[in-house]
């Protein structure tokens, strides 16, 4: 079987639910890359499926952090609504390095903490990975939500984990979405990039 038969075949056989939810996160990403406020009602729609899809898959720091997704989505709107400039949407910034490595050293340490506590007192899948992944995503999202450019380099490296994660956990579909997510990623970043650009920042 070739390999876009295989994909085929996964994705027929996957629940409406997951499909729904990839849909949306796909609509999500889209218009977040063309800096539409749309996006966050999208964010909302494919998290909240997520949950439930997560907690099944026994990813259960995966399924925290898309709660987090659906209250970071209501903050992203209002944000992106609130913080627009001078009429136009709200301007893309850059955050200085030290911030970002702060931010990683501090990722480390919570997803050590957590990935711990899930393999001790849990059956989760991935303890560490999925602490990893998730805490590094809640920082991307609030980094979205802010307008900062350098969200894109997160986003980056959380997807190339997360095809994995899905794929082993048989989230085909939503493996693949991640695939989808990381050919999308250039695009936001150039796209980002020029906004910035074209407001003098």
């Amino acid at each position: 079987m070739t390999l876009l038969a295989e994909i085929v075949a996964q994705a027929s056989a996957q629940s409406l639910p997951e499909i729904i939810a990839v849909l949306s996160a796909i609509a999500y990403l889209v218009l977040a890359i063309r800096q539409r406020i749309l996006c966050w009602f999208f964010a909302v729609l494919s998290s909240a499926i997520y949950v439930w899809l997560l907690i099944e898959a026994k990813l259960y720091m995966e399924s925290a952090l898309y709660v987090f997704y659906v209250v970071m989505a209501a903050y992203g709107w209002f944000v992106w609504k609130s913080g627009r400039h001078d009429g136009d949407v709200r301007p893309v910034v850059v955050w200085p390095l030290k911030v970002h490595l702060l931010a990683v050293v501090s990722i480390a340490a919570l997803s050590g903490f957590s990935g711990y506590l899930l393999k001790t007192h849990s059956d989760a899948a991935f303890p560490y990975i999925d602490s990893l992944t998730s805490w590094f995503a809640i920082w991307a999202t609030f980094l979205v939500a802010r307008k900062v450019l350098e969200n894109w380099w997160y986003w980056l490296v959380i997807d190339i984990a997360s095809v994995f994660i899905y794929w082993s956990r048989d989230l085909q579909l939503t493996s693949m979405l991640f695939v989808v997510y990381i050919v999308m990623i250039p695009f936001g970043l150039i796209s980002w990039t020029r906004s910035m650009r074209e407001q003098g920042i």
